[in-house]
């Protein structure tokens, strides 16, 4: 939603004194940092044959044609459409963090050597077990909104204890609990599971108090209006409260859904292949440890852009209906 008037102002940044004063704190930046000593400038210092200049002057030049370059860059994106600013910005920043790992002393052979092991092996094992523990863990968060409001003491305790344990214990520990303490008391639990249940009773509480505060955004006129045409309590909560909460619950619970992606990689403690652990043992053999940690975190990201993306089509999907 944009707020208007009558008045056409200038976009902040195309504003001159806003503009110079930018570019100019920019440089002081730039020179502060010794700009000419940057890998990219030094190389665009030695295309242009000016490598020959002094550690003063060219520091103050690189700093110079560093703050210019970018102050044009500004200007130009500022003069475009809002969504083409975003793109145009999302690209460069991507090709930035591109550029910093590139300027790392890779081994791309030794990357293209593991990176199937990763995929086939590290990223299903991922993949698996964050979808599992997503979907227990929306069952459990239902589950406990449903506690909490009821007028139930009994289960607004239960759900009450369940939030206050699993927020409060951290969940490197919980992992461990469930993997080596269950055992001390006859239940023993494999790696995975034990894994896809710590993420689940952690997350499912963070996200207990999502769903409560989303049905609780509904007026309850909603529910008044439900019982008075003779609505089932369920029928009321699934068919009427839950769709119009679902604007409210989808994007913080998204959120929790690309923590919990990353937050697999905990499992690795007790001996799950899944990607970060393969990352780790996979670099040990040839002490290439940053190769296999780029990899895995180029991976994590590919796969959070793509929960992000579909996050976005569910927000559209329940948010439609508020579009002015």
């Amino acid at each position: 939603m944009s707020v208007a008037d009558n008045i056409d102002y200038p976009p902040l940044l195309r504003r001159p004194a806003v503009f110079l004063s930018g570019v100019g704190v920019l440089f002081l930046l730039l020179l502060r940092a010794d700009a000419a000593h940057w890998a990219p400038v030094h190389g665009l210092f030695g295309a242009l044959a000016l490598t020959g200049l002094e550690a003063g002057p060219a520091n103050g030049l690189a700093a110079a044609l560093v703050a210019a370059l970018i102050g044009l860059n500004v200007w130009v994106i500022t003069g475009l459409k809002t969504r083409w600013q975003m793109w145009i910005v999302w690209l460069e920043l991507a090709a930035l963090v591109a550029v910093l790992f590139v300027s790392f002393d890779l081994s791309y052979a030794f990357i293209r050597r593991k990176l199937w092991i990763l995929i086939s092996i590290g990223l299903v094992n991922t993949l698996l077990i964050s979808a599992c523990s997503i979907v227990l863990a929306f069952v459990l968060a239902l589950a406990g909104a449903i506690a909490k409001l009821s007028g139930n003491g009994i289960a607004l305790g239960i759900a009450n204890f369940y939030t206050s344990l699993f927020r409060g214990i951290p969940l490197l520990m919980q992992i461990y609990l469930i993997y080596l303490g269950l055992p001390q008391v006859g239940i023993v639990v494999d790696a995975i599971p034990a894994g896809i249940a710590a993420l689940s009773l952690c997350y499912g509480a963070y996200m207990t108090e999502i769903f409560r505060g989303g049905i609780e955004s509904i007026p309850r006129g909603q529910w008044e209006a439900a019982r008075a045409l003779g609505f089932k309590p369920g029928d009321t909560l699934f068919r009427i409260i839950l769709p119009q909460a679902m604007r409210v619950i989808i994007p913080p619970t998204g959120n929790q859904f690309i923590a919990m992606l990353k937050d697999s990689s905990l499992v690795s403690v007790v001996g799950v292949w899944e990607l970060m652990y393969l990352a780790r043992t996979q670099g040990q053999a040839e002490f290439r440890h940053i190769e296999m940690m780029i990899t895995a975190s180029v991976i994590y990201w590919a796969f959070s852009i793509a929960l992000e993306m579909v996050q976005a089509r569910i927000e559209r999907r329940f948010g439609r209906d508020h579009v002015r």
